[in-house]
């Protein structure tokens, strides 16, 4: 059964375009008084500019899902743009339900033009030393032209490039660090506010009754096709492949682990599941505590070996050394593997305010050292996570936008597709729960994406 609602998102502001706030009304389009979990629900949303006139266009972005905090689920909704101002929401009825205004189609533009105009907007630096002479200069993977001549750290295997001007009385081997500087914001008159609208989020169904909660799962997995899963009793259960175990104890986590050799590559959304692990293991030791890293823990009596490694460039961080900042594709080609070695990078938080071509290439790199492990040992696991919506700064707004975070997304699970490796949604499990957006998700968040990491590496044996 397909039910549908209509909704308009109408935004208004004074004459001087000083204040937004988006108004949302609820028109029923078809009247039923029952709905039966696993019925298809429709809702059509129609945007309006900030003069109340219907748009034409789409590209707004919208996230929906349905929760039911007492019974401790969620599972994301699938929108669809119809690039004429309206757009489609369709869930599987399973509980009530949310759309959530991200940006405003007027805010993508301006996203769009930032990352073709100004793609090194968000600075970084290095210190160059030697001797009692020290110079610091702006790097990047892009650099304006100007006269002052660059310092070329294109890496030689995987071809990714990096620049820095070159110190005007050192050479360029003399430099020692790497940081993130600053975003240059540039925006033009009134664009800033397109950023400030707080995410409108309507409620579905509050005043509905869903019938049938106990219905059979298998109703639910046909019903949820194209998802990764949905949340129930505050567990994650995946619609597809590996069947998610709870390791909810240290033990059931070592007994996992135990003789295993893990390798962790990425951003700090990666080190946030090494911390976990560091955390939850107790015979791990760890080795470092730099922020950065890179870290070692070792669980000794149960011969556990796991390590952290963040990945080169651009990588937003406070100063660390050159030597630390590897690429993951190099550090790829570098492990043995086998049947007790484990895999697991995510690369996605630095790279929103670049144009979408130097992403395809750290992926490209990284996919062809996956297939040389893969090939030379078969039986290592591999696991991706994927990105996460997050809470929007202005800040975070510029530099790596859900909207961003949503493309980047599409092209990491196109560009791995058919390999033998394992996706952690963290998209969908993000989305599908009822805690606040976080570019590092809250623990129960977590907790759950190591449930799925872990049934990964220890599968329930069939037979």
């Amino acid at each position: 059964m397909s039910s549908f609602f209509k909704i308009i998102l109408l935004n208004h502001s004074s004459k001087a375009m000083s204040d937004f706030q988006w108004l949302i009304f609820i028109e029923f389009l078809f009247i039923i008084t029952f709905w039966h979990v696993g019925d298809k629900l429709k809702v059509l949303i129609k945007m309006c500019d900030f003069q109340g006139h219907p748009k034409k266009s789409g590209g707004d972005v919208l996230f929906a899902r349905l929760h039911n905090p007492t019974l401790g689920a969620g599972v994301a909704g699938k929108v669809e743009d119809h690039l004429n101002g309206t757009y489609s929401a369709v869930f599987s009825l399973l509980w009530e339900g949310s759309v959530t205004l991200v940006h405003p189609s007027e805010a993508v533009t301006v996203l769009r033009r930032l990352n073709s105009e100004q793609p090194d907007r968000v600075k970084f630096q290095s210190i160059f030393y030697s001797g009692s002479i020290s110079e610091t200069t702006i790097c990047n993977v892009f650099l304006r032209s100007t006269e002052q001549p660059l310092c070329n750290y294109t890496d030689l295997h995987t071809g990714e490039p990096w620049f820095c001007f070159k110190p005007k009385n050192l050479n360029c081997d003399t430099r020692i660090n790497h940081s993130k500087r600053e975003v240059k914001q540039n925006l033009k008159a009134n664009e800033e506010k397109l950023f400030q609208l707080s995410c409108n989020e309507v409620m579905l169904l509050a005043s509905l009754f869903v019938i049938s909660l106990n219905c059979c799962f298998e109703t639910i997995k046909h019903n949820c096709s194209g998802l990764s899963g949905y949340y129930y009793k505050d567990e994650w259960q995946t619609l597809s492949g590996t069947k998610v175990q709870q390791f909810n104890t240290p033990s059931a986590i070592t007994q996992c682990l135990k003789g295993k050799v893990v390798h962790l590559y990425g951003d700090s959304t990666i080190r946030q599941w090494f911390e976990y692990f560091n955390g939850a293991l107790p015979g791990s030791c760890l080795s470092d505590h730099k922020q950065n890293g890179p870290f070692m823990a070792m669980d000794i009596p149960n011969n556990i070996l796991m390590t952290f490694r963040c990945h080169g460039p651009p990588f937003r961080c406070h100063p660390v050394p050159i030597s630390e900042l590897r690429y993951i594709a190099n550090e790829l080609d570098s492990v043995i593997g086998g049947t007790n070695t484990v895999v697991i990078f995510g690369i996605w938080a630095h790279f929103g305010s670049y144009p979408m071509e130097v992403y395809i290439r750290r992926l490209q790199s990284i996919r062809r050292a996956v297939i040389r492990l893969l090939n030379r040992s078969p039986g290592t696991v591999v696991i991706i996570r994927t990105a996460n919506p997050k809470a929007l700064t202005l800040f975070e707004s510029l530099a790596n936008s859900d909207w961003y975070s949503l493309q980047n997304d599409k092209v990491l699970r196109a560009i791995f597709k058919g390999l033998n490796v394992h996706l952690v949604d963290a998209w969908e499990m993000v989305l599908a729960h009822h805690l606040p957006h976080n570019l590092h998700p809250q623990p129960p968040i977590i907790k759950n994406m190591i449930n799925v990491l872990l049934s990964y590496i220890c599968p329930i044996k069939s037979g």
